[in-house]
């Protein structure tokens, strides 16, 4: 049997991750999500079946009615010949207008931005969760952290009483 590629990993919802964007959830409010497509070239598609992707520094851009990827790094594609893409170069996304037009409303409030969430395949087609965010303050991410230390306490408490252990 042959050895699957580096993104085979499905999830309930019958997709297959790619990449996520973890830092985006620690650095921002998540106010609300979409799923779009991608317009990719062949060997960006090639790697991305391969797995490597990363969209730490990616942000989305409104120009001309249009929604734009930047900052998403794909590796070149191994095997590519001169035909290989450029690893961050913008790409389009597809979304609907009224999407488009509510994200376009969003941004232009003060302190909104659009983040890449995750990328990933559904149904063999590339699409990327995007988030409308909201940047968190330093003590808002101080909180955060205290308030899973806590979640994290009491569960390990939780599981010290049932097993019959003292406190």
């Amino acid at each position: 049997m042959a050895k699957k590629s580096g993104a085979d990993k499905k999830d309930a919802s019958g997709r297959t991750l790619v990449a996520s964007n973890k830092k985006a959830r620690h650095d921002y409010h998540i106010e609300d999500t979409f799923e779009a497509g991608l317009v990719l070239q062949g060997t960006e598609v090639k790697s991305l079946r391969l797995g490597r992707a990363s969209l730490v520094d990616g942000f989305v851009d409104i120009d001309g009615g249009e929604a734009w990827l930047h900052g998403v790094h794909i590796p070149e594609y191994a095997q590519g010949t001169w035909t290989n893409h450029a690893a961050r170069r913008k790409r389009k996304l597809l979304l609907h207008r009224l999407e488009i037009d509510k994200i376009e409303r969003k941004v232009s409030e003060k302190g909104h931005t659009v983040v890449p969430l995750a990328l990933y395949f559904v149904k063999g087609r590339a699409k990327v969760e995007i988030g409308l965010a909201k940047g968190k303050k330093s003590w808002d991410k101080r909180q955060a952290i205290a308030e899973r230390t806590a979640d994290r306490e009491k569960q390990e408490a939780i599981g010290r009483r049932l097993k019959g252990m003292r406190d």
